[in-house]
């Protein structure tokens, strides 16, 4: 389940490249040829790091983040010369790429603990032989068959519903969302069983989630 599992996590950084591209071309007071530089090596890694899910993932979307701490950088340089003009308009463009860059930095380092604090879990797991095996069927696309998802997933909710409290159960809960192709699911099961993990009361999380 691991291709699910990264794909999940890439398609957020695909989203934010996205959104990141369009400021750039619209508000980046910069030169043409900046904003074709910038735009190319955010494409570029954006396109490979969606593609490539598989043992290189972790260092594309490495790659990828620190192009995006490049244009936070340069965002937050602009910004500082905007307000050093004068005038209404420079200083409210530059208070807004000033936002931008922080809205960023907070984005890109709260995906950065999760995927942290989701890898630690998956080799305690591993640890103790209780981290499941990707062995569904898949589609001749790559996909997981369905059918099959769907069947894990029942008997995989059906562990959490006997032992709520239990971190490894809501984690193999998250891979089987992910199977299903419930991505947002999946990712709100996984804050769960960090939550649980790091000690957190059962009851105010299991509040937290829904149960």
């Amino acid at each position: 389940m691991s291709r699910a599992r990264s794909f999940s996590g890439l398609r957020w950084w695909a989203t934010a490249v996205v959104v990141l591209l369009v400021i750039t071309v619209l508000i980046l007071p910069i030169s043409v040829g900046s904003k074709i530089w910038i735009v190319a090596m955010l494409a570029f890694a954006a396109v490979f790091t969606v593609l490539e899910v598989g043992a290189k993932g972790r260092i594309l979307a490495a790659l990828m983040i620190g192009l995006l701490a490049l244009y936070l950088a340069l965002a937050f340089h602009r910004a500082v010369l905007l307000l050093g003009t004068g005038g209404w308009l420079p200083t409210l463009l530059g208070v807004a790429m000033l936002v931008i860059p922080a809205v960023g930095t907070w984005a890109m380092v709260r995906e950065i603990v999760f995927g942290a604090r989701t890898e630690r879990l998956g080799r305690e797991l591993a640890a103790r032989g209780e981290l499941p095996a990707d062995d569904l069927p898949r589609t001749p696309s790559g996909r997981y068959v369905r059918a099959a998802a769907d069947e894990h997933f029942d008997v995989v909710r059906r562990e959490v519903e006997a032992d709520p409290a239990d971190w490894g159960g809501w984690y193999r809960l998250s891979l089987a969302y992910s199977a299903s192709g419930d991505g947002r699911r999946a990712r709100r099961a996984m804050r769960t069983a960090i939550a649980l993990h790091r000690g957190t009361d059962p009851e105010t999380v299991l509040a937290r989630s829904g149960r």
